[in-house]
């Protein structure tokens, strides 16, 4: 049962993580987060749809409960809405959201970071926007042990229980759910470097069906054991020994883009360097050598070189030197730089590049490299470059530009600017707003006057008379500009959010609703508590209450506990007044949503609750949680999500495992195992 972030998160675009803000129901734990693109499924990418979609398991795959059927999937190039042309139940978003460029793709991608649940959860002051943001590192110092599950609460409560059912049961949504429960609560090695858990997986990367093979293989990455790096190796690079692991003539191409991500899952927690060279020798390796008929493995490399920085930085050195030995961050740097302008690779594939070599950039305070990677994307947006290369060029230019007045960071901000006049494709302008917000958020060395004045006098006038479908891209920009400068953001900004959000009366309010929580001002309560009670569509209703838990509105708590009391079936605005609960600290209806649980046959509705029971539960929820999962006579997909739900809350990170890879990712350039309509993707995974 694989479970499904974001973030947090993260990829994947259904309700119950991802971009839809809903799960989906299926063993992995599922939940799509939202569009791959236009390119046909052959390419390994997945079909363009709306929010909605099937509900699947706990582990991420389409539901086998009797009487649920599954549709196929849409013509390529078609989206579908909601609840359109299928028998089956949907959880995506009715009116918002069926452009597959709409702004809560994008919030739902990108959404963990600015939420930091966890953090919220069991800190006083939770805490985001620090370095290594995104990895969901060096959080949490503030713990509030009353609420946070106790070492022995987990090792002697929790793990015990999925331990039972991993070794016992026969159900692929319990197993696959709780070997992701035990992977993201994690184990210590031995004296000798290894890992019992490793050890308990690893048969089940055999036998079995796919959905267990592939789980077992993101279950390994996700311990980040640095033993397991051989295991991750042999799958990735379809090797003899890898072949013996599954049992098969050939390792899967789906297990073998899983293995992918899994090394960089381990290479982003070693504290190794001779581990992180070896996994850029192996992602590399495969990456230039695979000649499958999907991009699946290509992209899974490509995206996971960003995710495992070496530490020797090497910006003084000599240019590459031997191809085959990468032993530093500015290598990594360059052979990125090399293959993204390679016009011989695939343009789906390079598309990954600009957001792994910002990542590797992060930190590294290297102003000629910066520079260097800044021309080539600014070179790559004017030019007729495919969209998604275009889409991709936007984002890095987000995250490297700061507020220097002139130079590379003034070209920044002119092409991001530009955008609107110059670039015809929809998503890369709308991406164009919020990365021009990052960059305008992020202090430079000199005065930033300037670059502030620019950016929002320009996003006032997008505001304020902007073309429709650009308003809500421009609120959420205005919420992260606002947020990242805080005492130094200009009041007009919060101003003019504040007067949109009380004149919408549409479902449109959703994104001047989470435009004002990521900014943060608790002025925005009363006009957020008015439209609660005023907007009828639930998805609005849910990004409201989530908007009033990011601003702490405890007034919000008794009118969010009735929304969670009359939704049972209701699964997107359910999770969403749960997240909103979470932020802000009531615990009180968890009692009612194990019980709910327990209850509901509806797929997409144990998801939502197993989420909720995660994002709002402490360790009050374990023992109920517990009790769910070894209950015989409620159904397997219940007691799958009661392990998905007892994994979210004893999580050995702050943010969840899949938003290090939603993060800044290009949604728009997805593949079946990246993000997936089925919920069969990686981001699908909760």
């Amino acid at each position: 049962m694989k479970v499904a972030s974001t973030t947090s998160l993260v990829g994947s675009l259904l309700l119950a993580g991802a971009l839809t803000s809903l799960p989906l129901a299926s063993s992995h734990g599922g939940t799509y987060r939202g569009p791959g693109d236009t390119v046909p499924p052959a390419a390994g990418v997945g079909s363009p749809i709306g929010p909605g979609n099937t509900p699947v398991s706990p582990a991420g795959r389409p539901p086998t409960t009797p009487g649920v059927g599954v549709p196929g999937p849409p013509t390529p190039g078609t989206p579908v809405s909601p609840g359109e042309g299928t028998g089956v139940p949907r959880t995506g978003f009715p009116e918002i959201g069926q452009d597959l460029t709409g702004w809560s793709f994008w919030w739902e991608f990108n959404k963990d970071p600015y939420l930091n649940l966890k953090s919220a959860i069991y800190s006083d002051k939770p805490r985001t926007g620090t370095g290594n943001w995104f990895l969901g590192i060096g959080q949490g110092e503030d713990s509030r042990d009353s609420m946070k599950p106790s070492a022995s609460d987990i090792q002697n409560k929790i793990v015990p229980a999925l331990l039972r059912a991993l070794e016992t049961e026969t159900n692929p949504d319990i197993i696959t759910g709780a070997m992701m429960a035990l992977a993201k609560i994690g184990d210590i090695a031995d004296e000798t470097g290894n890992s019992k858990f490793v050890e308990l997986f690893t048969p089940f990367l055999s036998g079995h069906t796919q959905e267990i093979n592939e789980t077992a293989a993101i279950a390994i990455g996700i311990l980040a054991n640095d033993s397991s790096v051989a295991i991750l190796r042999d799958l990735l690079e379809d090797s003899k020994e890898g072949r013996a692991l599954v049992g098969s003539n050939e390792v899967n191409y789906r297990t073998r883009a899983f293995a992918a991500y899994g090394l960089a899952l381990v290479g982003s927690r070693t504290g190794e360097e001779a581990i992180r060279q070896s996994i850029f020798s192996s992602l590399r390796q495969t990456l230039e050598s695979d000649d499958s008929s999907t991009r699946d493995i290509k992209v899974a490399c490509l995206i996971s070189m960003g995710l495992a920085p070496m530490e020797k930085l090497g910006f003084d050195s000599l240019p590459l030197g031997d191809p085959s030995a990468i032993t530093s961050r500015s290598e990594q740097i360059e052979y990125l730089m090399e293959y993204f302008q390679d016009k011989k690779n695939s343009y789906f594939v390079r598309a990954h590049a600009p957001t792994a070599i910002c990542r590797l950039l992060e930190g590294t305070d290297n102003e000629s490299a910066k520079t260097a990677a800044a021309a080539v994307f600014i070179e790559s947006l004017a030019k007729a470059s495919k969209r998604q290369v275009q889409q991709s060029c936007v984002i890095a230019l987000g995250l490297l530009g700061d507020t220097d007045p002139d130079g590379i960071d003034n070209a920044i901000r002119a092409a991001l600017i530009q955008t609107k006049d110059k670039i015809s494709d929809t998503q890369t302008r709308n991406f164009a707003a919020v990365a021009l917000a990052q960059s305008g958020s992020r202090m430079g060395t000199e005065a930033p006057d300037l670059a502030i004045s620019q950016v929002s006098k320009h996003f006032m006038v997008q505001l304020s008379r902007g073309k429709n479908a650009i308003r809500p891209w421009t609120a959420i920009a205005i919420g992260i500009l606002g947020k990242g400068l805080g005492d130094a953001a200009p009041v007009e900004l919060r101003e003019a959010l504040d007067m949109k959000l009380r004149a919408e009366n549409s479902p449109l309010v959703a994104a001047y609703a989470i435009g004002s929580g990521i900014l943060g001002n608790v002025e925005f309560t009363e006009p957020l508590l008015e439209k609660l009670e005023r907007i009828a569509d639930d998805e609005a209703r849910g990004y409201i209450c989530v908007a009033l838990g990011m601003i702490g509105a405890t007034e919000a708590i008794v009118p969010i506990n009735d929304i969670i009391k009359d939704s049972s079936y209701r699964p997107q605005l359910l999770r969403q007044a749960a997240i909103a609960l979470g932020l802000l600290g009531d615990k009180n209806i968890v009692d009612e949503l194990v019980d709910t649980l327990e209850a509901t046959n509806s797929l997409a509705t144990q998801a939502a609750l197993s989420s909720a029971l995660g994002f709002i539960g402490d360790k009050r929820s374990i023992a109920p949680l517990v009790d769910l999962l070894e209950n015989q006579e409620v159904t397997a997909s219940a007691r799958g999500f009661a392990a998905v739900a007892l994994g979210i809350v004893a999580d050995k990170e702050y943010l969840p495992w899949n938003s290090k890879i939603a993060t800044d990712l290009n949604y728009r350039a997805s593949t079946v195992t990246l993000n997936d309509q089925e919920g069969n993707g990686i981001l699908n995974i909760l």
